[in-house]
C-alpha cells in the first residue's frame, strides 16, 4: 500500500476548520475512531497508523519543523501507559455515546463546548459560521468527537515538538488496540 499520510495531512486541519463552520461537521471525526479497525481485520497490519493516518501525516509535515528532537522517556513504550491511555480514551468514548444517548432523550442539555481531555472546558465558545438547525444530539455529538479530536492532537503536537514527531503514536489507542 502507497504512503498517502504525508499528502492528506491536510485532512487533520480541515476537520479542526469544518468545526467553525459547524460542529455537526466534527462527527466525521469518528470514521478516524472505525476505519483504522476495518484494515485491520480485512489486512491483519497497521495499515491505517503506517500510511493512511492524516494526524501521524499532521506530525510529520507540521510538528517535525517545530521539533526539539529530545529522547521520549522510556516509560512510553511500557504496556501499562499504553494501556491507561486506552482506558483513558475508552471511558471518554463511552461517556460521549451514553451523553449523547441522554441529550437524545431529553435527560440532560447537549453541552455546547469545547473540553481539552473532556473533562476541561475551554474559556470561550466554538465561532460557527454558518446557522444550520441540527438536533440537538448531532450538536452535542459533534462537541464531544472534536473534544477528543483536540485533545489529542494537542497532546500529540506537544509531545511531537519535545520527543519525536511521531511520539503520540507510542501511545495512541489506534496503535496500541491494532497490536
Amino acid at each position: 500500500m502507497k504512503n498517502i499520510q504525508n499528502q492528506i495531512f491536510a485532512v487533520t486541519l480541515l476537520f479542526f476548520a469544518l468545526g467553525f463552520i459547524h460542529i455537526s461537521f466534527s462527527i466525521v471525526g469518528f470514521l478516524c475512531f472505525i476505519i483504522p479497525f476495518i484494515q485491520y481485520y480485512k489486512y491483519k497490519d497497521k495499515i491505517w497508523c503506517k500510511y493512511v493516518c492524516p494526524r501521524a501525516g499532521y506530525f510529520n509535515q507540521v510538528i517535525s519543523k517545530l521539533n526539539i528532537g529530545l529522547k521520549p522517556p522510556k516509560f512510553f513504550s511500557h504496556l501499562r501507559v499504553k494501556k491507561a491511555v486506552v482506558i483513558y480514551f475508552g471511558l471518554n468514548l463511552f461517556f460521549v455515546m451514553m451523553s449523547t444517548i441522554m441529550v437524545s432523550i431529553g435527560r440532560i442539555e447537549p453541552i455546547e463546548q469545547i473540553r481539552f481531555l473532556i473533562l476541561f472546558p475551554l474559556p470561550f465558545k466554538m465561532t460557527q459560521l454558518i446557522d444550520v438547525s441540527v438536533m440537538p444530539p448531532f450538536i452535542h455529538l459533534g462537541y464531544r468527537v472534536y473534544s477528543m479530536m483536540f485533545s489529542s492532537v494537542i497532546i500529540g503536537s506537544v509531545l511531537g515538538i519535545i520527543y519525536r514527531p511521531r511520539t503520540w503514536c507510542s501511545i495512541c489507542p489506534v496503535s496500541t488496540l491494532t497490536k
